[in-house]
C-alpha cells in the first residue's frame, strides 16, 4: 500500500511541472535553450520542408502522419530481414522471416511492442537500436502530436477568432505536423529519456555495446559447459520503453530479469517512468486549451479510474484467496513480491505500456482481469496522444447519450454534435469489439492455429488477451501461446494497424468537422461538460460500454477461471 501510494503521489508531483513544460513547448512558447533547440531544429525542417509558421488542415496533418508511418514501416521491415548482413552484429544474430519481421514492425511501428520473439537472441544490436529504439522513440510522438492536433481542432484551430461563423472543416489550422513532432521529440522526449538512462545506467542495467561475457555454470550435470550472457545498451532501451508507453524489452522475459531491472529503486523508477508522460500530457491539456476547468475533468476522471485499477490489481495479486496458491508464484520474481508486481501489472495497462515484471499468464485470473479491461478502456491514462485521444472519443459520446437523456441538443464547448460526427463516433465504437471478437472466435474455433499451452477457461483468457492487447496498442502478452507463426504473427499485425490508425486519424477529422461549426453562446439548455456530474456519468458510460461489449468473453475467461480455482483451494 506504501508503495502505491507513493507511486501516486511521484506521479501527480512530477506530471504537473512536466505537462506545463510540454504544453510551452507544443505551443512553440519561448523557452530557455531555445538557441540551442533551434540549431538542431532548422535543418530538420528544411529536409522535410516545413515552416514552424505555416499550419496544416486535418487532412494535411493526417496525410503526414500516414506518410511518415509508411516510409518508416519500409525501411525497418528491411532492416530486420536483413539485419545478418549488416554491422553491429557481433552474437550473430540471423535475418527474422518475412511474417515475424512484419508483425515485428507493425508491433513498433504502432507504439504497441507487442513481441513474438525473443530480444536478446533474434535482434542485432543494428536492429534493436535503430528499428526498436528508434521507433520507440519516434512513434509515441506522433501520438502526441495527433492529440495536440485534435486538441487544437476541439477549440476552433490556430490563428482564428470565435466570431467567425461556419467554415469549411478543410480550412481549419490544426498546426504543423513536422514542427510538432520535432519539438515534441527533442524539446520533451530525448531529454527526459537522457535522464532516465542516466538513473538506471546507476542502479545496474547495463549499457555497452561490447558482445556479452561467456560464464561457466556451476552446475555441470545440466550438460551445459558454457553461457553467454546478453548485453548491450540496456539502459537507454528500457528508459525507452517505459517512458515512451513502448514495453518491448531488450530481454525476452523484459523487466523480470535481474540485468533489466536489478534493484527496488529501479523497479520503482521503471513503474513510474510507465505513467509519466501520460500523466504530463494530461496535465498540459489545461494550460495548452486554457480551459483549467477541462483539463481538471480529464484529470479527475482518469485518476479515479487509475486507483479503482490499481486497488483490484493490489487486492487480487496480494490479499485474496486465490493469491494464495503457490502454483500462482510460477513466473514471478520473489525478489519484487506479489504487491509491487500487481501494482505494474495493473500501470502497465491503464498505460498502453505492456512492460512486466511478472507473466501475466502466472497471475491471479482477476488480475488478469483488471488488465484486460483496463485495456478494453484503453483510456485510463492511456498511451502517449493516443489514450487522450481514446478519452475525447468517450467525451463526445457521453455528450451524445447525456444529451439524448435529458432532452438537450448535444453540444460540446458549444458546437453541436450531428449525425456526421456520431456516425464516425460508431465505427470506433463498433470496431473494436468486431475485430478483437472476431479474430478471437476464428483462432479459438480452429486449434491447428491457436497455439495454446493451458486448456479450458484459462485458454480462452490467453488468445483474447493476445487480440485485447494488440487492439489496444498495449503488447503485455498472457504468455503460454505458441505465437511464432504465419497465423498469429499476421493477424496480430492486422489488429495492431486497426487499433493504432482509425483512432488517431478519427478524432482529429470529428475535432475538425466541429470546429467548423459556429460556436453557440451557452444558455441554461447547454450541457455543461466541466462539471463533477458530466464526470462521473462519463465514468459511467466507459465502463457500461465496457461490460455490455466484453461480459460474456471475460465471464467465459477470467471469471470462470478465478471460480475453478477457488474451488480447488476449497477442497
Amino acid at each position: 500500500m506504501i508503495e502505491l501510494v507513493l507511486l501516486l503521489a511521484l506521479l501527480l508531483l512530477l506530471g504537473w511541472p512536466l505537462g506545463r513544460y510540454l504544453a510551452a513547448v507544443m505551443r512553440g512558447d519561448r523557452l530557455p535553450g531555445d538557441g540551442v533547440f533551434a540549431w538542431v531544429e532548422r535543418p530538420i525542417y528544411r529536409l522535410l520542408g516545413a515552416r514552424a509558421d505555416t499550419g496544416m488542415s486535418w487532412r494535411g496533418y493526417a496525410g503526414a502522419f500516414l506518410l511518415s508511418n509508411l516510409v518508416l514501416a519500409i525501411i525497418v521491415w528491411v532492416i530486420f530481414m536483413t539485419q545478418a548482413w549488416l554491422p553491429l552484429n557481433p552474437d550473430g544474430i540471423p535475418n527474422m522471416s518475412w511474417d515475424l519481421a512484419l508483425h515485428t514492425m507493425v508491433s513498433f511501428l504502432t507504439n504497441t511492442n507487442q513481441q513474438h520473439y525473443s530480444g536478446q537472441a533474434q535482434l542485432s544490436y543494428l536492429s534493436q537500436m535503430t528499428g526498436i529504439v528508434g521507433l520507440q522513440v519516434i512513434t509515441p510522438v506522433m501520438g502526441l502530436a495527433m492529440a495536440v492536433a485534435t486538441l487544437r481542432g476541439l477549440f476552433g484551430g490556430r490563428h482564428t477568432t470565435e466570431a467567425q461563423g461556419e467554415r469549411d472543416a478543410a480550412s481549419i489550422d490544426v498546426g504543423n505536423y513536422w514542427v510538432d513532432v520535432t519539438r515534441a521529440t527533442l524539446r520533451f522526449m530525448l531529454p527526459l529519456c537522457l535522464v532516465w538512462s542516466a538513473l538506471l545506467t546507476w542502479q545496474g542495467v547495463p549499457a555497452t555495446l561490447a558482445a556479452g561475457p561467456v560464464a561457466t555454470p556451476i552446475d555441470a550435470s545440466t550438460g551445459m559447459k558454457e553461457q553467454k550472457i546478453p548485453l548491450g545498451p540496456v539502459a537507454p532501451m528500457v528508459a525507452i520503453k517505459q517512458l515512451g508507453s513502448n514495453g518491448g524489452g531488450w530481454y525476452g522475459p523484459n523487466s523480470t530479469v535481474p540485468l533489466e531491472n536489478p534493484t527496488p529503486l529501479s523497479n520503482l523508477l521503471e513503474v513510474l517512468a510507465i505513467g509519466l508522460v501520460p500523466v504530463a500530457i494530461v496535465f498540459m491539456v489545461g494550460p495548452f486549451t486554457g480551459r483549467r476547468r477541462f483539463g481538471a475533468l480529464v484529470l479527475g476522471v482518469m485518476l479515479t479510474l487509475s486507483i479503482a485499477s490499481l486497488g483490484a490489481a493490489l487486492w487480487s495479486e496480494g490479499y485474496s484467496a486465490t493469491s494464495l496458491d503457490p502454483a500462482l508464484m510460477e513466473g514471478k520474481e520473489v525478489r519484487i513480491g506479489p504487491d509491487a508486481s500487481g501494482i505494474w501489472a495493473s500501470m502497465t495497462t491503464q498505460v498502453n505500456n505492456g512492460s512486466v515484471d511478472l507473466m501475466l499468464d502466472s497471475s491471479a485470473p482477476l488480475t488478469g482481469m483488471v488488465s484486460m479491461v483496463n485495456m478494453l478502456i484503453n483510456a485510463i491514462w492511456g498511451g502517449v496522444g493516443c489514450g487522450l485521444q481514446q478519452f475525447i472519443v468517450y467525451l463526445m459520446l457521453s455528450v451524445f447519450l447525456a444529451g439524448l437523456m435529458t432532452g438537450r441538443t448535444p453540444e460540446l464547448l458549444g458546437r453541436k454534435i450531428e449525425g456526421p460526427e456520431v456516425r464516425l463516433l460508431a465505427v470506433l465504437v463498433l470496431l473494436q469489439p468486431l475485430v478483437i471478437l472476431g479474430f478471437t472466435a476464428v483462432t479459438l474455433a480452429i486449434p491447428a492455429i491457436t497455439g495454446n499451452t493451458n486448456p479450458g477457461f484459462h485458454a480462452i483468457s490467453q488468445v483474447f488477451y493476445e487480440y485485447v492487447s494488440a487492439f489496444a496498442n498495449n503488447g503485455s502478452g498472457f504468455e503460454g501461446l505458441s505465437d511464432s507463426t504465419v497465423w498469429w504473427n499476421v493477424s496480430c499485425a492486422i489488429v495492431l494497424a486497426l487499433g493504432r490508425f482509425p483512432s488517431l486519424v478519427i478524432p482529429l477529422a470529428i475535432a475538425a468537422m466541429l470546429a467548423a461549426k459556429h460556436r453557440a453562446p451557452q444558455t441554461a439548455g447547454t450541457l455543461p461538460v466541466e462539471t463533477l456530474t458530466f464526470g462521473l456519468t462519463l465514468i459511467g458510460i466507459v465502463l457500461i460500454l465496457t461490460l455490455l461489449q466484453f461480459m460474456p468473453v471475460l465471464v467465459l475467461g477470467p471469471v470462470a477461471d478465478h471460480l475453478t480455482l477457488n474451488t480447488l483451494l476449497a477442497r
